[in-house]
């Protein structure tokens, strides 16, 4: 099949690209910009007049709930939601039900999606055999079977010596390892950033050490092992710090951080409202603006939705009493646009941490629309005014603070290996 995607603004980081041009996609990858390529004949032409045709985007963390908890979401409904956001490459954790420490579970998810036919699903195998933190896995097999990296999520290791033993396998065999940095006996208990807000409303603090500790802990085992390491969802100024350090002395680390956490700090707990309840918490205002220079400086790598749906009833509680987590894959773009607006990123920035960012991340071939690559891309009307409802909803999960908001900018049309897979009605 071949396509014409005519009149577009085509905007694409990882070629320093903005311009209002043609792109043409044949055999399922992208033929040519600009100048259409010899014997192109024949082909579907979709006007894209004053939208911009951008990079499927690559979300590094997106909970699709399945196997195990599929009423709070399933490959389906969450894939779905991934698309319609624009989304067309996402990593999954291993937290299933079963975990994913065995090839057929790996296989098993990666089967569904491909059912499913919507977003491209990369698993993260576990690190420990059922995420015990004790016994390893086989890392080698789970790599095999289509795990893109190994993380023990945020379950803690029996030990500092295992730590280091799954490293230094993980890195003998040049194995991705992604790091959720929290020291549990700090962090356990609580529900929010420690600081004068959590103390306010009476509800049991994190404090930011919980998360530096163990990272210090991580980047010491990093430089000792040479693992290939990422770390998930940074909260915190001291860890932008610390990262950034440990980039500049030549440790081959990465980092992303969930776009709630650049948008909004532990003031919103004045509304005592469950739906901000997430892990890490939203911190201080300090941390938020130090998150974003960690992102403009490139210390952090990737914006990520951390997506993770809930039914209706696991936010109806105190807010100590809710289970973790938003639901904001579908908005990912729509929210990461606010950071422009609001001046503290650029448009290049911030979509190179949506696509060709977090791509490299993880060595995905994906986050780009270079000639050769495969045709994932989407339509996106940078104006288009619209609210995001219950109603109209993709994902299963019923737990965002977003629902409700209008937004300016929306996906129109997601395309995977040049076939439509989401239009907006």
């Amino acid at each position: 099949m071949k396509l014409r995607i005519q009149n577009g603004r085509v905007i694409d980081p990882s070629q320093e690209l903005d311009r209002v041009t043609d792109l043409y996609v044949e055999n399922q990858k992208i033929a040519a910009i600009g100048e259409a390529p010899a014997g192109f004949e024949n082909a579907e032409v979709i006007d894209a007049k004053g939208l911009w045709v951008l990079p499927g985007l690559v979300d590094l963390a997106v909970a699709l709930r399945e196997p195990g908890l599929t009423q709070k979401g399933s490959i389906a409904t969450e894939g779905r939601a991934a698309v319609s956001g624009g989304v067309t490459t996402l990593v999954c954790p291993p937290d299933t039900n079963p975990i994913v420490d065995t090839p057929a579970v790996a296989a098993l998810i990666q089967d569904k999606a491909d059912d499913a036919g919507m977003a491209n699903v990369f698993p993260l195998g576990a690190l420990t055999q059922g995420l015990d933190g004790a016994h390893l896995s086989n890392m080698v097999s789970l790599t095999d079977a289509g795990c893109v990296a190994l993380s023990n999520h945020r379950r803690p290791m029996a030990s500092t010596k295992v730590l280091s033993r799954a490293l230094e396998y993980a890195a003998t065999h040049d194995l991705l390892v992604v790091f959720h940095p929290d020291e549990g006996s700090l962090s356990e208990g609580g529900c929010a950033h420690e600081g004068l807000m959590s103390t306010m409303h009476g509800l049991a603090g994190i404090p930011e050490t919980a998360e530096t500790i163990a990272l210090m802990r991580d980047l010491l085992l990093v430089e000792k092992t040479g693992v290939r390491a990422h770390f998930a969802r940074l909260s915190c100024a001291k860890s932008v710090e610390m990262v950034a350090d440990a980039r500049a002395s030549g440790l081959d680390v990465t980092a992303d951080v969930a776009v709630h956490n650049l948008l909004l700090s532990d003031q919103v707990l004045n509304q005592f409202n469950g739906h901000y309840h997430v892990l890490p918490p939203l911190r201080s205002e300090g941390d938020r603006l130090t998150l974003i220079e960690g992102v403009k400086a490139g210390v952090i790598s990737a914006i990520c939705s951390d997506h993770q749906p809930h039914e209706k009833m696991a936010k109806i509680a105190p807010f100590a009493a809710t289970e973790p987590g938003m639901a904001n894959v579908e908005i990912l773009l729509s929210l990461a646009m606010q950071l422009m607006d609001e001046g503290d990123l650029d448009l290049s920035t911030v979509l190179s941490a949506l696509t060709c960012g977090p791509a490299s991340c993880f060595g995905l071939e994906a986050g780009t629309l270079s000639v050769g690559s495969f045709a994932d891309f989407v339509l996106f009307d940078s104006t288009a005014q619209w609210q995001w409802t219950m109603e109209n909803r993709k994902t299963k999960g019923q737990n965002s603070p977003y629902l409700g908001e209008h937004f300016t900018g929306r996906i129109m049309s997601t395309f995977i290996s040049g076939q439509r897979v989401y239009q907006l009605v």
